[in-house]
């Protein structure tokens, strides 16, 4: 049904809350039921781990992986070859990627994988997810911020938000339309959500909105921001007076500052994010007020995860690349690794 699925979002495009723990009890189902004969019991895998393989980046390996994901794996890494890699050194000058790369990617089915079928998505599985981590990094291309996209700021839309606002963004999102980033670090405030200080009051019906945001990844492109503000001063924690709010593009009093200039990660757009009283309609709070905070916690880990096995992939990359060079590279007659 994922193939399936797949095939339809390549050749026609992407055009209730539901949590993570109903989508990962279905991934892991489906992954048990793909190595499990009629009458119960385990296929034995015959899939090498990536010790065993030619080379780290094979496809077809690991056990917790499918046939299904291998499709996924070969689709995703022609989509690299051929619309990122080429266009990446240009991208590095302009200090972003194009928009029409985030479209390509939409109409290839790589946005939102895990957005159930009825939201628009096409239901894929977290380790379908992880493929698209990985190849990002096995094209050494760090321009994309699909991952962000896709993996942080989505499920917060997905698990938290009202389904007209899920009707609203989603379809957009994962037709790479609509471009997604999450401000939460600020100038006196990084990881430590104690010190946040952008703040967000009621007028009326309505929020104003005033603080700035620094090293926003998608910053620049963003059409819509999840911000974390806080919204009671008076709370006993900090922690416990934080809230999330939707901010769009071109609402009046949202600036966005100049692309930041980085040591790495040079077609990544990073930018800094201004709110000078920005007005803000009820319905642009993400889930229920004062609940920010636990929001991040339940969310946080995924991104972590998402970290950890992308610095994996990009350390295999490099290895395979560090191995071709000592294999072709000569001195005093050998290549490199003969003279090891």
């Amino acid at each position: 049904m994922f193939v399936k699925n797949i095939v339809k979002a390549y050749f026609s495009g992407q055009n209730n809350v539901s949590c993570r723990g109903r989508m990962l009890s279905a991934a892991a189902t489906r992954l048990q039921h793909s190595h499990t004969q009629h009458f119960g019991q385990p296929v034995p895998s015959t899939r090498p781990e990536t010790s065993s393989a030619k080379t780290l980046m094979d496809i077809g390996t690991r056990r917790i992986f499918n046939e299904e994901h291998d499709v996924f794996r070969e689709s995703v890494r022609r989509f690299f070859q051929k619309e990122v890699v080429p266009y990446h050194k240009e991208w590095e000058k302009a200090g972003q990627v194009s928009r029409e790369v985030w479209e390509k990617a939409g109409e290839q089915g790589m946005l939102g994988i895990m957005v159930p079928e009825e939201h628009g998505g096409i239901g894929g599985d977290l380790f379908s997810t992880v493929v698209v981590w990985e190849e990002l990094m096995y094209s050494n291309c760090s321009g994309p911020g699909f991952t962000l996209h896709s993996d942080i700021v989505i499920p917060y839309i997905i698990n938290y938000c009202t389904k007209a606002q899920i009707e609203r963004f989603i379809p957009n999102m994962i037709a790479g339309k609509c471009i997604g980033a999450i401000a939460m670090t600020e100038p006196g405030a990084g990881s430590d959500l104690q010190g946040v200080k952008t703040y967000a009051k009621r007028d009326g019906s309505d929020w104003i909105l005033n603080g700035n945001k620094v090293f926003i990844t998608n910053g620049w492109m963003s059409d819509l921001v999840v911000v974390i503000a806080v919204t009671n001063r008076e709370a006993k924690a900090v922690a416990h007076g934080i809230s999330l709010f939707l901010v769009e593009d071109g609402m009046k009093g949202f600036h966005k500052g100049c692309k930041l200039e980085k040591i790495g990660l040079k077609a990544q757009d990073t930018a800094e994010l201004f709110f000078e009283d920005v007005r803000l309609p009820p319905d642009a709070l993400l889930g229920e007020l004062n609940q920010g905070f636990y929001y991040l916690m339940n969310e946080l880990p995924q991104e972590r995860l998402m970290i950890a096995d992308m610095a994996i992939a990009s350390c295999e990359f490099m290895f395979e690349e560090t191995r071709n060079y000592v294999l072709q590279r000569k001195a005093f007659g050998k290549t490199i690794a003969h003279l090891q």
